[in-house]
């Protein structure tokens, strides 16, 4: 996959809802990550304020940002949020492509786990819980890597649940061999 580079700045701030995230508790033991933040998209222009927003008042400015380009689109070279301008930069194979890093001046790094957009409410809790627990061993690409596994285990149990309600079991305990028979019995 390519990323595109936009070298402009966007004048042009458009309106964003407020940032979906979650933090480990302050005073907490360090651990891989600092949170997690679950965009509505992957246009970093439009999202970016939106997280700034939240963060500027609880972290200080925002300055930079640092994205793997894997799922976002185009990576801007700048964005235009409230008061300032936040910096963007991506590192294709250094940084774990389901990671964002945040950088202020004056209160320092925070990393934080990226949940993609399309992922459902569900799966986003508990994400957005794991990112969150003190002490956290495992990457962003690990948490993800792991809620995949859960949900594909759970649609086999819904699979293998649908086969027994459906006589599976009983009705191949009928029928040992397994071959399907006419109505007659032939």
């Amino acid at each position: 996959m390519t990323a595109t580079i936009d070298r402009t700045i966007i004048r042009e701030r458009v309106p964003s809802s407020q940032a979906r995230l979650s933090f480990t508790p302050a005073g907490s033991p360090p651990g891989l990550l600092d949170g997690a933040w679950w965009p509505r998209s992957r246009d970093l222009s439009r999202e970016l304020p939106a997280l700034t927003d939240a963060l500027d008042a609880r972290w200080d400015r925002i300055t930079h940002v640092t994205v793997n380009p894997t799922y976002w689109p185009v990576v801007p070279r700048r964005v235009p949020v409230t008061g300032h301008t936040v910096h963007v930069g991506w590192f294709a194979e250094e940084q774990d492509p389901n990671k964002l890093i945040l950088f202020s001046y004056t209160a320092g790094r925070w990393d934080l786990l990226v949940i993609p957009p399309e992922t459902d409410a569900a799966a986003a809790a508990r994400l957005m819980s794991a990112a969150a627990t003190p002490g956290g061993l495992l990457s962003a690409s690990a948490l993800m890597a792991s809620e995949d596994a859960t949900r594909e285990a759970r649609e086999a149990l819904w699979q293998e649940e649908g086969w027994e309600t459906e006589g599976g079991a009983a009705s191949a305990a009928g029928n040992p061999t397994g071959l399907l028979t006419s109505a007659r019995g032939k």
